[in-house]
C-alpha cells in the first residue's frame, strides 16, 4: 500500500457488528473473562491494552515503517519513558537547541538529577561525534528540524555515530511526520511524535507516541513504563489520532506548500531580517532536507528588525493568525518564543515562529504584511 492508503486503511477494517466504515470508539476499561477465567478477546483491562489504542498503535507502526507503537498520554510523557528507561550508561547526548519542553523537564524535575545530559550543536558532527565518545553514552536525542531554529540534522550520519558509540539514536519526527521524513530508514533506532501536532491535525488532541523496528531493546521497557506508570493514550485521544490520520498526507502537502508561499513572502520583506525555512535555497538545512525530506514542512521562524519589542508588536496586529502555542492543526499560529521559553533562550529576541496552517497562502500573507506595517 502507498502512504496514503495505509493512512486510511492500517489498523482499520469495517466494523463487523455493525457495518460502520469508522472505527468505534471502545471507552470500557474493564473486558469480560471467559469461564474458564481466561480472556478470550484478549483484552483484560485497558490500561493494558484497548481496541481503539491498538488501532492506532498499528497505524503508526505501519506509517513509519517499524514493527510496533507505544502510545502516551502525551508527546511530553513519550519523551519522559524514553528518558526514563534506564541504560547501562545513563548520558544522554541533546541538541543544544532542544525543544523548550525537555530543557524544562530537565531542569524542573528529577530527570535532571537521573541523567547527564550533554548539548550540542548536532549539524556538527565532528563536534557530535566528541560528545558522544568523550563518556559512555545511551541515548542520542535528535531533533529535526529543530524548535525554533529550524536547523536540518543529517538523520543517517548522528544515526551511525551514535551506533559506533554503542548508544541508541532516537529521533523526534513530530515536525515531519512519516509523510516528509522515514528516521527508521535511516538507521534510527526508535521514533518520537506529539501527536497533539500534525498527527491529530485538528488541535483537539493530546498524546504521544513511540516508534520501534523489530526486535528493539525498547519495546519492552517502554510498554512497562506505559502500563506501569499509567501514561496511556486515552481511547477518545486515539479515535480522533486515528481521524486525523485519514488526511494527514493531503494535510502535510497543503501545509508544506503554503510554508514555502509564506517564507518566500516574508524573505522579500524589507522589516524581515532573516527568515529560517529549509525550503529557501540559501538556507543551511536546504541541500540536506532536501535528500532526507519528502518536503521541507510547515513550521518557519522569521526575525524582524528591532528586537522583542518590534516582534511583540507585528504579533499584536496579526488577525487571522491567532497567537498561541502548539503547532500543526487547520490554524496558523505565532508565537514569540524568546518571551515563551524565558533566561536561557536560544531565540534571538525578534524572532517569531509561525506554524502555516490551512488558510488560503495568500490571506496568510496578506495579515503577515499588514501586522509588519507597523514596523518603521
Amino acid at each position: 500500500m502507498q502512504l496514503e492508503t495505509k493512512a486510511i486503511h492500517i489498523g482499520r477494517r469495517v466494523d463487523p457488528s455493525t457495518g460502520a466504515v469508522s472505527i468505534p470508539l471502545h471507552t470500557s476499561t474493564t473486558f469480560e473473562r471467559g469461564a474458564d477465567g481466561s480472556f478470550p478477546s484478549g483484552l483484560a483491562y485497558t490500561r493494558d491494552a484497548n481496541p481503539t489504542r491498538n488501532a492506532f498503535e498499528t497505524a503508526m507502526a505501519a506509517l513509519e515503517g517499524g514493527h510496533t507503537a507505544i502510545a502516551f498520554s502525551s508527546g511530553m510523557a513519550a519523551i519522559t519513558a524514553l528518558f526514563e528507561w534506564h541504560p547501562e550508561k545513563g548520558r544522554i547526548v541533546a541538541p543544544d537547541d532542544m525543544y523548550f519542553g525537555i530543557r524544562s523537564l530537565i531542569e524542573e524535575t528529577d530527570i535532571g538529577r537521573r541523567f547527564e545530559f550533554v548539548p550540542v550543536d548536532m549539524r556538527n558532527l565532528d563536534a557530535l561525534r566528541a560528545a558522544v565518545t568523550a563518556a559512555p553514552t545511551g541515548l542520542v536525542w535528535i531533533e529535526t528540524p529543530s524548535n525554533p531554529l529550524i536547523r536540518v540534522v543529517d538523520v543517517r550520519a548522528a544515526c551511525q555515530i551514535a551506533r559506533e558509540a554503542g548508544a541508541l539514536a532516537v529521533v523526534d519526527n513530530t515536525w515531519a511526520t512519516p509523510v516528509l521524513q522515514r528516521p527508521l530508514e535511516l538507521g534510527a533506532d526508535a521514533v518520537m511524535h506529539s501527536a497533539t501536532k500534525y498527527i491529530g491535525g485538528h488541535s483537539d488532541l493530546m498524546a504521544g507516541v513511540v516508534i520501534v523496528p523489530e526486535a528493539s531493546p525498547l519495546e519492552r521497557p517502554l510498554r512497562m513504563i506505559q502500563h506501569h506508570k499509567g501514561s496511556v493514550a486515552a481511547p477518545f485521544d486515539c479515535w480522533l489520532a486515528l481521524r486525523g490520520l485519514q488526511t494527514l498526507p493531503l494535510r502535510m502537502r497543503a501545509h508544506c506548500a503554503g510554508a514555502q508561499k509564506v517564507a518566500e513572502a516574508l524573505v522579500a520583506h524589507p522589516r524581515v531580517e532573516n527568515v529560517l525555512f529549509p525550503g529557501l535555497p540559501d538556507d543551511p538545512g536546504h541541500a540536506l532536507a532536501g535528500q532526507q525530506m519528502a518536503g521541507y514542512g510547515a513550521m518557519l521562524s522569521f526575525i524582524v528588525h528591532g528586537g522583542a519589542d518590534a516582534a511583540m508588536a507585528v504579533a499584536a496586529q496579526l488577525k487571522l493568525v491567532t497567537r498561541a502555542t502548539s503547532l500543526g492543526g487547520t490554524h496558523s499560529l505565532i508565537e514569540h518564543r524568546a518571551s515563551v521559553e524565558g533566561p536561557g533562550s536560544m531565540a534571538p529576541a525578534g524572532l517569531l515562529r509561525l506554524s502555516v496552517g490551512l488558510e488560503h497562502p495568500e490571506d496568510i500573507i496578506s495579515d503577515l504584511k499588514n501586522a509588519l506595517s507597523v514596523l518603521r
